[in-house]
């Protein structure tokens, strides 16, 4: 008898920064669960979505494509019936596949059968945050009939999560369930963290990149400690399901991948909480375990969340499509050394049109001046507006670009660039060098100046003489 294809199970929260997670260095352990997790399985150290608008980047990670390719480069844009999913690949290998939680890939509320991206079993909302709020959750079952689960929102989705596995734990399954947390309440813009949860982390810990810019401007004093409260319930929803798992002999046969859409930088790059260039918007969290992923291994490249389906395909033995952007990094799982881009392509919409490259230690972007960021998926004519040295500049304070001394690394980040836009179908366009730049001089106090070394024998302690 052959042996059975492993379960697969992706958890995506939405707006969840990657440096929320203990394994990412975060003081106030709000995500044991998920570290464990990492540290057991498998690790993704740079994970970059391809878009950091909700919907673009859950087209990419239902479809595998880059959001122009898959038809839905902003939001308010359905899915093509046309494209291919993760469902199609997986009932078509004999899975059972179902569909919980937020959705934003359709045309209406509830979503219409034809526009479900091919999952056979159904329980979500297009729009969450417009269905629901933190206590009343309210999803659209397979007939479209209005469905209320009890409990906070997180809490309800991980319930139903564990009665779709339980229901199906006889067969070969494939669920993706679609959280709200740690995404704002939008009609009142706040973070309802369940009672008590906020209060924990009040004034305690914050980024360096929000805490530097929220003097300027931004929400993050005002929202983080609901934020972390949301992030810390989710996690303790992701120790249920993998509780669940053991009770019912799945876990060892079951992957189970963690990730979110884009992150959050709360309104300090730009008047909304994503849509930016920079890390913040667009680094989430990224861990798998299971079958293939488990013996604590490590990928410390820049991956893109985009090469999540062609990964669990391949992991689960069935044929990655052709047409997919993404691809397998399976092979980075047991071997660190194997053939892997060296930068990853991402793709901005809504707040302005962008497309950035991002290595292990630069990250170049480019914006189209006379674009309609919302009318428009590309353009052919783009100007460098920002280059980051993440190796001395991780939060990406301090903008390099059109500084003579930086000019080759911009001039060869362009290339990539170029070279991944027509990869991922784009037309060829034409970037235009930023105008020359002086970086700032910085004050040193004379105070704090370093000492002449003059007379002074290195390796020993210059000799006092006294004044006597």
């Amino acid at each position: 008898m052959p042996e059975r294809r492993p379960n697969v199970i992706v958890v995506l929260t939405d707006q969840q920064r990657w440096d929320t997670t203990g394994v990412h260095g975060n003081p106030l352990d709000l995500t044991p669960h998920y570290d464990r997790m990492a540290r057991r399985g498998t690790h993704v150290t740079q994970a970059v979505t391809p878009q950091p608008v909700c919907a673009p980047a859950r087209a990419a990670l239902q479809t595998g494509r880059y959001p122009t390719a898959a038809g839905v480069y902003r939001n308010s844009l359905a899915l093509p019936p046309d494209r291919r999913t993760l469902a199609h690949c997986f009932g078509d290998a004999g899975y059972v596949t179902g569909y919980l939680g937020k959705w934003h890939l359709a045309s209406a509320e509830p979503v219409p059968a034809g526009e479900r991206g091919g999952y056979q079993h159904w329980l979500a909302a297009n729009i969450l945050e417009f269905t629901s709020d933190a206590y009343r959750t309210v999803l659209y079952d397979e007939d479209g009939q209005p469905v209320l689960l009890p409990g906070y929102r997180s809490d309800a989705l991980f319930d139903a999560a564990i009665r779709f596995a339980a229901d199906h734990h006889a067969e070969p399954f494939f669920l993706f369930l679609s959280l709200m947390e740690p995404h704002h309440q939008n009609e009142v813009d706040t973070y309802p963290a369940p009672e008590g949860y906020a209060e924990r982390y009040q004034g305690r810990w914050m980024p360096p990149d929000l805490a530097t810019l929220s003097a300027h401007g931004g929400t993050a004093h005002r929202h983080m400690s609901g934020y972390l409260g949301q992030i810390r319930r989710v996690d303790e929803g992701l120790g249920r399901l993998f509780d669940a798992l053991r009770s019912m002999d799945l876990r060892s046969n079951t992957i189970v991948a963690f990730t979110s859409d884009h992150g959050n930088h709360f309104r300090t790059r730009n008047d909304e909480y994503k849509r930016s260039c920079h890390d913040g918007s667009l680094r989430v969290p990224l861990a798998l375990c299971g079958p293939g992923f488990d013996g604590g291994r490590v990928i410390d490249r820049p991956v893109s969340t985009l090469d999540l389906p062609p990964t669990l395909l391949d992991a689960a033995g069935i044929e990655v499509p052709g047409d997919m952007d993404g691809r397998s990094f399976l092979p980075l799982v047991t071997r660190p050394d194997a053939p892997w881009p060296d930068e990853v392509y991402c793709q901005v919409s809504e707040s302005e049109v962008g497309r950035v490259i991002r290595t292990g230690r630069w990250k170049y972007y480019v914006t189209a001046p006379g674009a309609d960021a919302w009318a428009d998926a590309g353009a052919e004519r783009y100007v460098e507006t920002a280059l980051y040295d993440l190796a001395n500049d991780p939060y990406e304070l301090d903008n390099l670009i059109g500084l003579a001394s930086h000019r080759d690394v911009a001039d060869d980040l362009r290339q990539r660039l170029l070279r991944r836009a027509a990869e991922a179908g784009e037309p060829i366009a034409a970037v235009e060098p930023a105008a020359p730049a002086v970086r700032p001089q910085r004050r040193v106090d004379p105070a704090v100046r370093a000492l002449p070394l003059t007379g002074v024998r290195f390796g020993h302690q210059p000799r006092v003489r006294s004044r006597d």
